[in-house]
């Protein structure tokens, strides 16, 4: 049996519930983290303290994953595809620099990665991509009640009307790469 090889991504695109949810369903995530990175205010932020867009904070998840199962590009390609990349500062509804699309790299390899992945994927949308692409320099984790937020929350209206139509699309776009399910 091949042993895990575990490694770590940390990525934002809007609310960290619906990427969060996306990334529930692909095959190979070990674990997600909610939180926030990216911000310059000192000390742990809080939710309501991000989302006032004062601490320059994005709702991030932090995603540990089987790299034998599944790659940081492929994880990237799913990550670009789950949200509008083209959007600056916004995703739907949800609008501030908290809910900006960022990859945020744990080494040179992953910088390296993330650029061509976002090279790649300009040519599939119509708008510039602004995606950010930064250094990772402290992730801070988000309170008990906003992990695993889409399977404890999902009749809650959010959940209905922006992550199930997300869930649906990542059905559609990426079957190869979801979880099995035991029949």
């Amino acid at each position: 049996m091949t042993a895990k090889k575990i490694e770590i991504a940390t990525i934002g695109g809007g609310c960290f519930w619906c990427v969060e949810a996306v990334f529930q369903q692909i095959n190979g995530i070990e674990k997600i983290v909610s939180g926030y990175s990216g911000g310059t205010a000192p000390g742990k932020p809080t939710y309501r303290e991000v989302c006032s867009g004062l601490t320059g904070h994005a709702e991030v998840v932090q995603v540990s994953y089987d790299a034998e199962k599944i790659s940081y590009q492929d994880i990237l390609t799913v990550f670009m595809t789950s949200h509008d990349p083209t959007t600056l500062n916004r995703q739907g509804g949800d609008t501030g620099t908290q809910y900006r699309s960022v990859i945020y790299y744990h080494n040179e390899q992953q910088k390296v990665i993330a650029e061509a992945v976002v090279k790649e994927m300009a040519t599939y949308y119509d708008n510039p991509i602004v995606t950010e692409i930064s250094p990772l320099d402290i992730f801070y984790d988000a309170e008990g009640h906003h992990q695993d937020y889409y399977n404890n929350n999902s009749s809650q209206g959010y959940c209905s009307a922006v992550i199930t139509p997300k869930l649906a699309k990542l059905r559609k776009m990426h079957a190869d790469k979801l979880k099995k399910v035991p029949t």
